[in-house]
């Protein structure tokens, strides 16, 4: 099964929009069709990103389904401990914390909306994509 990290951006778009792509992602995860790995600062960005004002406010989701969906995703998901400090995100050095738990989780992919992550395309065979290419890996995954 994929091994897949999802920036906190995804998460909040899938929190402003049930409709697409990073809903979609989410959806697929419950579905069991790719495993979720977490470190403690990804779900602490989580936790902050969810809640900020600007995302808040646009939401279809009140503030305890917010928290119901983070820990629905702290519990669901593979939580690896992270001991590597890797300096690989030049402009923007906190996206490093999704390269070490790919690294560290022996992931597939890293899922980003984050020009500074997909302008790398991949790193050490991890491939980073953009949410509309991870769920065309997965559709082109069911149909084998």
């Amino acid at each position: 099964m994929l091994k897949v990290i999802l920036d906190s951006n995804i998460l909040a778009s899938a929190t402003i929009s049930n409709k697409g792509n990073p809903a979609k992602i989410l959806f697929s995860w419950r579905q069991k069709k790719f495993e979720l790995i977490v470190t403690e600062k990804i779900m602490q960005e989580a936790w902050r990103v969810l809640f900020y004002q600007r995302v808040r406010a646009i939401s279809y989701l009140s503030k305890q389904e917010v928290t119901d969906l983070l820990l629905e995703l702290q519990n669901g998901s593979i939580l690896i401990p992270t001991t590597l400090d890797l300096k690989v995100i030049e402009k923007d050095p906190t996206d490093d914390k999704y390269i070490i738990a790919a690294v560290e989780g022996q992931a597939d992919y890293i899922v980003s909306g984050d020009q500074h992550l997909l302008e790398l395309g991949s790193y050490e065979n991890i491939k980073i994509v953009s949410p509309k290419e991870f769920l065309e890996i997965l559709e082109a995954q069911e149909k084998r």
